[in-house]
């Protein structure tokens, strides 16, 4: 007996979420030649990510005189990539709550490790610092040297809330991403997770060739003193001093990848948007007022989120063309198997 597609997928009963792929695992594997029925379960934030760790590496293997270690951080990328394959193909193949919510949430822990690591990338290709142009850049447009003349307005006050302005852009994809998880809006999941992938990594590999230090190392000598506060200032100094990445300044990823999630929010959760965008405007303030960015940073990283955002429909739809050929069957625009 023949059975239909909401007996082998019960989120075919829900015509807005329709499988990634219309066939289980093991039918995958009759129409698809190995190791491509493999490949079939990665989606399309598996193969930006990896295509993002092949240019990392290629940059890597050119330039490795400048990087110690230089094969270490291949064999990790080379491990990163099967284990990304093998998580797709287990959460397929066995799925359970529990795999099920690690493929949807690992990519958090892939933006933070890969910033990380450009502590260490930054200065893959060149041994200095470009910071002079930007700080040109900013002083002929204000005339001043914007968080220089921020500090008249600092107080212990101000100096909090800017702060956890400047840690808001942590939660703005986490938010909105665990809405559309828990509501099993698979593909606006995945356009989010996805744009926000696309900002990161351009904005990441902007820095490896054009890095920048950041006014909190070129300014120091112009400032008065440090921004002293309450608990958020403490907190995100804590923060700062485990995680803060010398360098990687352009363009500013708190605004690259929080500006494509705030994207998301406008298409999939207006009232969310609406109550992001006060801490967005305060966030991208902040990034100036804290001496993490020059101007030049935020700018580029809104057109960076745009471009991320942008980038990653027309992905998902040409995805969602080529699925459609292949399985003969209409369905929305999703990668992930259910």
């Amino acid at each position: 007996m023949s059975t239909s597609p909401s007996d082998r997928n019960p989120l075919w009963s829900d015509p807005a979420i329709p499988p990634a792929w219309p066939f289980p695992l093991a039918e995958r594997s009759a129409v698809l030649p190995w190791p491509r029925a493999l490949f079939a379960v990665c989606g399309l934030f598996e193969w930006v990510t990896l295509a993002y760790l092949a240019v990392l590496s290629f940059l890597i293997v050119i330039f490795r005189h400048n990087l110690p270690a230089a094969y270490l951080y291949l064999a990790a990328h080379l491990f990163l990539a099967v284990a990304l394959v093998a998580l797709c193909w287990a959460g397929a193949r066995w799925p359970s709550p529990a795999l099920r919510f690690l493929r949807h949430w690992y990519p958090m822990l892939l933006f933070l490790g890969f910033f990380e690591e450009l502590h260490y990338l930054v200065r893959l290709i060149h041994p200095g610092w470009f910071d002079p142009g930007l700080i040109q850049f900013d002083f002929a447009i204000f005339g001043v040297h914007p968080t220089v003349w921020l500090e008249q307005f600092a107080t212990p006050a101000l100096n909090d809330f800017m702060q956890f302005a400047y840690m808001s852009y942590y939660f703005y994809g986490l938010i909105l991403g665990a809405i559309l998880f828990a509501h099993k809006e698979q593909h606006s999941f995945w356009q989010v997770m996805t744009a926000t992938a696309v900002a990161y990594y351009l904005g990441y590999l902007i820095s490896i060739l054009f890095p920048i230090e950041g006014p909190y190392h070129t300014l120091a000598g112009l400032q008065r003193g440090e921004l002293t506060g309450g608990p958020f200032t403490a907190l995100m100094g804590f923060i700062e001093s485990w995680g803060r990445v010398h360098g990687a300044a352009f363009p500013s990823a708190h605004v690259s990848g929080s500006f494509a999630a705030l994207l998301g929010a406008w298409r999939y959760r207006r009232r969310l948007f609406w109550g992001f965008l006060p801490f967005f405007l305060a966030m991208l303030v902040a990034t100036i007022y804290g001496r993490y960015h020059y101007v030049a940073d935020v700018l580029a990283g809104l057109v960076v989120g745009a471009f991320g955002w942008t980038l990653a429909a027309l992905l998902q739809r040409r995805s969602a063309r080529e699925s459609q050929l292949l399985s003969g069957r209409p369905r929305s625009l999703l990668d992930l198997p259910q």
